[in-house]
Formats: C-alpha cells, structure tokens, sequence
C-alpha cells in the first residue's frame, strides 16, 4: 500500500488533527509552583490545583502552567477541558513509584497495573504539553534479581501515563514518558501523541485505545539482566483492540530507537494481547481483542528482530497460562519503514486492508473539535 500520495490527496483530513489544541483564552487559570509566595490561585501540588478545577463545573477550559521542577505525587485528571502545561520535558518533572504489585489500592477495581499510574485521565478534551512523566519505580534491580529471590516483585508493571476508561480526545505534545515494563497504558478511547519521546521495554506502549502517535521518538531502554540467547529483549507494543474497533495502536513517521546496550535484532515491534476476561462460562483470555498495531514511514534501528512480531500467551479457557496468540491472526501492519530494521523476514501475516494514515485520521478526528493551533 503506497501512503503517500493518500495523504497528498487527503491534506484537509492531515489538517483536522494538526489544528487541535486548547483555545487561546482559558476561561479558568491556575499555576503550580514550587513556592507559591504571595501568589494568587497558586498551587504547590499539581493534583491540589487539579482539584480547584474540578471545582469549576461550566463548560470552560481550565489551564494549569506548572513550572520547572520536580513534583513527586500521583495525579488524576478528571476534569473534562483541561491543559496542563510545563515548562518544558526537561525542566518540569511529574514522577511517582508506585508498582503493580502493591498499587491495586489506588485503583477501583483493585488492579494493580493502571492503580501504579504516576499521571492518570479520566476525562474528555484534555491537553498535556512541555513535562516529563515518569514512573521511578527502579525495575532495574527488582528484574536482575534472580528468580526464586524472595524479595522480587512479581508484578513489576510501573504505568507512567494511563489513559482511562472515560478518557477521550486526550492530544500530548512535546512530552516525555518515562517508565520500563507497561509505560503508557492506552486504555479509553481517543489520543494523539505528538513531537514526544514514549520509553520503557516490556510492552511499554498497550491497551486497547485509539491511540495515534506521530513525529515522535519510541525509546527501547535496558533490562537490569541480560537477554538469554535466543530470547526477546523486548516489545514496543501490546495491543488488546476490541475486534469491532477500527482504529488501534498506530506509529506515525516515527523513529525507534534504543538505549545504549540493548542487543541487535532483540525487539519485536508488537505481540498480540488477549486481556483475561470473566465472562459467563468461566474466565479466560478474550478472543475478541484482536490487536491492531500499524507502523507507517517511521525510521527502525537495528534493534528490531527480523521478524518484527512475536506471539504472546494468555489465559485458556481451563483457567491455565497455556493460550498462544499469533501475531499472524492479529492486525499487524507496516508500510514504508526505512533504517537497518526496516528489513524483515516474512512470517506469513495474513491482515492487508490495514487503514492509511489519512483513513486513520479521519477516524479519530469524528467529532473532535478543531481549534485554533497554539
């Protein structure tokens, strides 16, 4: 499938989603400094100013600057209309180090992988620009512990950024996400990521979202041991795409790069997730996420397997961790992939009528909408 001359024949749909953002004027504007002083609707927690926002219930936007400075907490945006803005990914910290163990306590259904978020949303039309997001839980040394060592964490999923069931029309720029295993969950309904570094290794970018991610930088990071032979050091994506679902886990003219040290040929870009699921005749891995994950024009190191998919397990229908999912019956596509791990064997995927980038767009821009760009 040729891309390109789709989107010189689409520009007005490119347009649609490069054009939104926050109105120039917020009705509502709060600030969050390390020190307030005498300073009026200031806030020294980012969630604290959050929660002054919450308290405007019109139909407004809210914008919230957060200045340079490192913020440990966990915050939630719940707020529909929100912009939070930092000074910059490299001057305005948001870090938290909570673990999936032991973080099913902050979350309703006392699930451990969302509950260990650092920044949470739950909430339509919110924009996040010019901050780091990270999870500081140290995975490096709970994952070089060798296995049977009593103080291992089993559940070492440390979530930076969740996007939530209720989240919608959610647009991130010039940010960073920071994390290892499960980095940014994309588990509501429609994102867009732009101009942003996204790093981490085990399946650090998943979930069952529309999620679009373009012009950005997905960064594989280490392991705190080193690969086995033979083995996977890591997955890009893990998409659980409901199978009535359109849209998944796109990358866009995107570059994917790597830590200094992560092995050649050692990361599949996805492998498919089937999310276990209680349904009426027992508990098991759904047979309905059939992940979608796309790749158009991005730029591969050579830290990408030959292959480029892998299979992931699941939960079989007796209850056991025996399910094998292929990424052959998944929704598995890539056009236009350029740099030395670009080139691939061919493992036999079946999906052909993945959507081009202008179909994708269209898509996630039903009724967002557009605003004046800033």
């Amino acid at each position: 499938m040729s891309v390109r001359p789709i989107l010189l024949a689409s520009a007005v749909a490119c347009l649609t989603l490069a054009a939104l953002s926050l109105p120039a004027e917020a009705a509502t504007r709060l600030k969050v400094r390390p020190d307030c002083g005498a300073q009026k609707a200031c806030f020294t927690k980012v969630q604290a100013a959050l929660d002054a926002a919450q308290a405007d219930t019109s139909d407004t936007w809210v914008a919230i600057d957060v200045a340079a400075g490192d913020y440990y907490e966990k915050v939630t945006v719940s707020r529909p209309k929100v912009r939070l803005k930092g000074a910059g990914a490299k001057r305005t910290r948001l870090h938290f180090d909570a673990v999936a163990e032991t973080a099913g306590k902050y979350h309703r259904r006392k699930w451990g992988t969302p509950g260990s978020a650092t920044l949470t949303i739950n909430a339509d039309q919110v924009t996040v620009e010019g901050l780091t997001v990270e999870n500081t839980f140290d995975y490096l040394s709970n994952d070089a512990r060798p296995a049977g060592d009593p103080q291992k964490i089993g559940n070492s999923q440390a979530v930076a950024v969740l996007l939530d069931i209720d989240s919608d029309r959610v647009l991130f720029r010039k940010t960073a996400m920071l994390g290892y295993q499960d980095t940014l969950f994309a588990n509501g309904r429609r994102a867009v990521i732009r101009d942003s570094l996204i790093a981490g290794n085990i399946d650090f970018i998943f979930g069952n979202g529309q999620l679009l991610i373009e012009d950005s930088e997905l960064r594989t990071r280490n392991r705190g041991a080193p690969t086995p032979p033979g083995e996977f050091h890591s997955f890009l994506l893990a998409p659980s795409t409901p199978l009535s679902q359109p849209i998944g886990l796109v990358v866009y003219r995107s570059r994917l790069t790597r830590e200094a040290g992560v092995p050649d040929g050692a990361v599949a870009l996805a492998r498919p997730w089937h999310p276990t699921t209680t349904f009426p005749d027992g508990r098991y891995a759904d047979p309905n996420a059939v992940g979608q994950a796309l790749f158009i024009d991005c730029v591969m190191d050579a830290h990408i397997h030959p292959d480029h998919w892998t299979s992931m397990g699941g939960t079989a229908r007796d209850g056991s961790k025996t399910a094998v999912f292929h990424p052959q019956d998944s929704r598995f596509f890539e056009s236009g992939s350029t740099g030395p791990g670009a080139a691939h064997r061919d493992i036999g995927i079946r999906w052909k009528d993945a959507p081009d980038i202008a179909t994708v767009r269209r898509q996630l821009s039903d009724g967002w909408p557009h605003t004046k760009s800033h």
